[in-house]
């Protein structure tokens, strides 16, 4: 009976994953546990470690071991530019496009006002904080890069109307047909907002 608790509690573990249920938290744990157990302590390690070694950086809110992220300390990054995204996914995503040569802020969510979540629950007031510190060199851009869903947009409209405000200037990552896509099978709501941002 011991056993079947134990299982269960790892099962129960695995869901907090994002889009995890019952089912493949059980796939899971019992591949871990059959065929590589190994792996599974290996897993439990890295993530033990990643809880207690990673913290906020101080000034873009990422994932770091130390007190400032590696991206902040660079100095060979543009400062007076900032994107605003909601995740450190979201981050990582546009690093890897190496289109992006500024700073981030990461809000760690996005506005959900049915949820109760609101400015003051995602990181607002730090960015505000932070557009206004008069020891970092002055952002002269802010790019809004949230997520294109009635969250993303409601996030950015909060808070390009709080940085336009402060007197700064204020862009939005642009939306439009993806490459390599045929007209016809894109969706509409696409095609819409492709046109109205042409350029």
């Amino acid at each position: 009976m011991a056993s079947a608790q134990t299982l269960d509690a790892l099962v129960r573990a695995l869901q907090c994953l994002p889009g995890v249920g019952v089912k493949s938290a059980s796939r899971m744990a019992f591949h871990l546990l059959q065929h590589d157990r190994d792996g599974a302590l290996h897993l439990a390690q890295a993530l033990q470690q990643a809880a207690g070694a990673l913290r906020h950086c101080r000034l873009c809110h990422t994932f770091t071991e130390d007190e400032v992220c590696a991206t902040c300390l660079d100095p060979q990054r543009d400062h007076g530019l900032l994107c605003v995204v909601e995740t450190p996914a979201d981050q990582a995503a546009l690093e890897r496009t190496g289109a992006f040569r500024g700073l981030y802020y990461v809000l760690m969510g996005r506005l959900s006002p049915l949820d109760g979540i609101g400015p003051q629950d995602i990181g607002v007031v730090q960015l505000v904080e932070r557009l206004q510190h008069a020891d970092t060199v002055a952002v002269r851009e802010v790019i809004l890069a949230t997520n294109f869903t009635a969250e993303g947009e409601a996030t950015a409209h909060v808070i390009g109307h709080i940085v336009k405000s402060l007197g700064l200037q204020v862009t939005r990552l642009a939306r439009g047909v993806p490459i390599g896509s045929e007209l016809e099978y894109v969706d509409l709501g696409t095609i819409a907002h492709a046109l109205a941002d042409r350029r």
